[in-house]
């Protein structure tokens, strides 16, 4: 799974989605918690949400020109834990 960037508007609200299924199916796993780490200057608008492979938060906000990281840490039921980071960068749309 690649590190993803993403330019965002300063007034959206929108869900990052990060797909664990390859890694997963590698190791054969499964996610038993996920946490994300929200920056500060953005708002986790909801909890992450974990469905099977896929891990979901919801944000909004940041700074016009900001630049941002959101981290997804999962932890799996075998206790294998890894993170996986995603950019936002926040302009007008």
């Amino acid at each position: 799974m690649a590190d993803d960037s993403y330019i965002k508007d300063p007034s959206a609200r929108l869900d990052y989605t990060w797909d664990w299924g390859p890694w997963l199916a590698d190791v054969s796993d499964t996610i038993a918690s996920a946490t994300v780490t929200v920056p500060d200057g953005l708002t986790a608008a909801a909890e992450a949400v974990v469905s099977e492979t896929l891990v979901t938060q919801r944000v909004e906000g940041g700074d016009l020109d900001g630049a941002y990281t959101l981290a997804c840490r999962i932890t799996t039921v075998g206790g294998l834990i890894d993170k996986r980071s995603l950019d936002l960068t926040i302009n007008n749309r």
